[in-house]
């Protein structure tokens, strides 16, 4: 057996919105289809069939644009309880194999098979037993890629899709990554990819020949971290979920925003879903981080640590609506991303959960509010997100 040091897979889902509705929709097999939202609503797509691609329809494009492209497409709204069931399955493979399995999305993930190789079978023949077990389990395929750390396996995963698997062997990393562009290393975003290019540096194979200090001379420290990726070098461990350092969400707007009513409800809907997965996970956090990303794509983040640790949405949500009223520029410059996450986790004990009531008037308040989430949770548990929505924004902001 080819025995690695250390083997992480990333194993993503093809087109997985999209081939869950042709799975369920025989007669949509083979036809171009996206999930999307209403085009009459600034609607954008959630995801697009490799058939709808070919016509230059892509996630996050409008859906009135994905129409204009390719009219005689099947064009249906997102079923995220469907799509949430296949994952569980999807990750239930996962989970016969390696404990440690890090979900990124419901169809994406790390998986760190080091340890499991004497019992599975060196990494290669793993990635190939769970490829097969999704497909005869789920009717679905996925694309995997197997390196020796996280950065490496998720630019392998994307390189052979759909239903690929690609290896890049520790001691072969420069050579595959060498031809590569710069806007395949994570964090490198337009703004960043400019600027590289300004440098001369189109290809991570540039990127990686240029001395670390140099880099952070030009870039500050992104520009270490952007060197040491390009050269594969990402000791970062696959964390399993309930372990994380951090729990977070984000939206991107189809069009850039200024209004302030309309980002606050993007972020309540963010911090809704990171305060379900605090309780779910049982953990609580002290530190509220904002993200925003501007219409010219310059990213910023501003954190706050509470006076205690919190899993409820009202707490989480109206910290950060203060940061976004007090220290950021939205509703002065277009914003194109929001996002809210907690950090400072902790398991949650007894009374722990409990301590969002330092922001109430009263212990009974924050304890009523408490209740009231966990049953919301149960609710939609067992009949789905949209069981039970919130009707309004009027929380408090700590004003």
């Amino acid at each position: 057996m080819d025995y690695w040091r250390r083997a992480v897979l990333h194993v993503d889902m093809d087109a997985f919105y999209a081939s869950v509705e042709q799975l369920d929709h025989p007669e949509w097999r083979g036809r171009p289809v996206a999930v999307c939202g209403p085009a009459n609503s600034r609607g954008v797509v959630s995801a697009a069939s490799y058939e709808i691609r070919a016509y230059g329809v892509k996630s996050a494009m409008p859906t009135a644009r994905a129409m204009r492209l390719c009219p005689g497409a099947v064009f249906t709204p997102p079923r995220l309880e469907r799509y949430a069931e296949v994952s569980e399955r999807v990750f239930a493979v996962f989970s016969r194999v390696t404990p440690l399995v890090q979900p990124v999305s419901l169809d994406e993930a790390f998986l760190d098979v080091t340890g499991c190789q004497r019992l599975h079978g060196d990494p290669v023949r793993i990635a190939r037993r769970i490829r097969k077990s999704i497909r005869l389990e789920t009717g679905l395929t996925a694309s995997v890629g197997v390196a020796s750390c996280r950065f490496v396996a998720k630019i392998a995963s994307d390189l052979d899709k759909p239903d690929g698997l690609t290896v890049i062997p520790e001691e072969e990393i420069l050579e595959r990554l060498a031809p590569l562009p710069v806007g395949k290393i994570w964090g490198v975003g337009p703004v960043t990819r400019r600027r590289l290019e300004k440098l001369g540096i189109v290809s991570i194979g540039q990127l990686a020949q240029w001395p670390e200090e140099a880099l952070a001379a030009e870039l500050g420290s992104a520009g270490r971290e952007l060197s040491r990726l390009a050269n594969g070098i990402d000791p970062s461990p696959v964390t399993p979920e309930g372990e994380e350092k951090s729990i977070s969400g984000e939206h991107t707007f189809a069009a850039d925003v200024t209004l302030m009513a309309e980002l606050k409800e993007a972020l309540l809907e963010q911090a809704e879903r990171v305060a379900e997965r605090l309780r779910k996970n049982r953990l609580v956090g002290r530190v509220v981080c904002l993200k925003l990303r501007y219409g010219d794509f310059t990213a910023v983040t501003r954190r706050k640590t509470l006076p205690a640790a919190t899993c409820l949405v009202e707490v989480i949500w109206a910290e950060a609506a203060r940061l976004l009223r007090e220290r950021s520029d939205a509703g002065r410059r277009p914003v194109r991303l929001i996002g809210v996450g907690l950090s400072g986790l902790a398991a949650a004990e007894g009374d722990q959960e409990n301590q969002g009531r330092l922001f109430f008037p009263s212990a009974s308040d924050a304890a009523k509010l408490e209740r009231l989430a966990r049953a919301t949770d149960r609710i939609r548990d067992k009949m789905g997100r949209n069981a039970i929505q919130r009707a309004s924004l009027r929380f408090r902001e700590g004003k």
